[in-house]
């Protein structure tokens, strides 16, 4: 997976990356030969990602999920966090990332008492943004995700992450800055130029990333 991750921000053509389970868990937990910097590598990706989660994500399941942008989960599925009752904490990022997603209460809550969350309340909480009743359903939802990442300008969206992402770091008018300047180096691209012609001439813009 980390290859599979160098890949995608390597090469122009991929525009973003989505995981999801090979069986009917998406994610209960790691085995301990798993690279620690799998997680953050997913999360430091300049591309959008996508987390199709296709059953349960537990421990480190669940904060690989965290680390795509956006995720999409069946009914059925479940959310945990339960280390601590091995005598252990998260250590790839749930304890900075659930506060972020669901604030501080909730995520102390899943930590401290292992409380799992059915998809209905993950759904209301912001853990997850789309909630599929089916398989079928969550095939559907992810490939319309997909489309519509796919449809955007390839470096509008990774500016647009870029400001999202290092914005939590900083104070508003700092973050307003940041956009600022994001938004004037995007003005000077091919796709710019190609979204304005496509405007005028209403057709749909054909952008190349450039």
């Amino acid at each position: 997976m980390l290859e599979v991750i160098e890949q995608v921000e390597d090469d122009d053509a991929a525009r973003t990356l989505a995981i999801t389970g090979a069986g009917a868990a998406f994610c209960a937990g790691f085995d301990e030969a798993v690279d620690p910097r799998l997680v953050e590598s997913l999360a430091v990706l300049s591309k959008p990602t996508v987390a199709i989660i296709n059953g349960d994500a537990f421990d480190e399941g669940l904060e690989l999920a965290m680390a795509a942008d956006i995720r999409i989960a069946i009914s059925s599925a479940r959310f945990a966090i339960t280390q601590m009752k091995h005598g252990t904490m998260p250590h790839f990022g749930a304890t900075q990332r659930l506060p972020r997603l669901i604030g501080g209460a909730n995520a102390l809550r899943m930590m401290l008492t292992g409380t799992a969350l059915g998809a209905d309340e993950a759904l209301r909480l912001g853990l997850i943004a789309y909630l599929a009743k089916s398989r079928k359903e969550l095939a559907e939802i992810s490939g319309r995700v997909a489309a519509a990442i796919l449809s955007r300008a390839p470096l509008a969206a990774r500016l647009v992450k870029d400001a999202v992402v290092k914005g939590y770091d900083m104070t508003l008018e700092q973050g307003i800055r940041l956009e600022e300047d994001l938004y004037a180096l995007l003005q000077t691209t091919a796709d710019r130029a190609e979204g304005v012609r496509a405007f005028l001439e209403k057709r749909k813009p054909l952008f190349r990333g450039a």
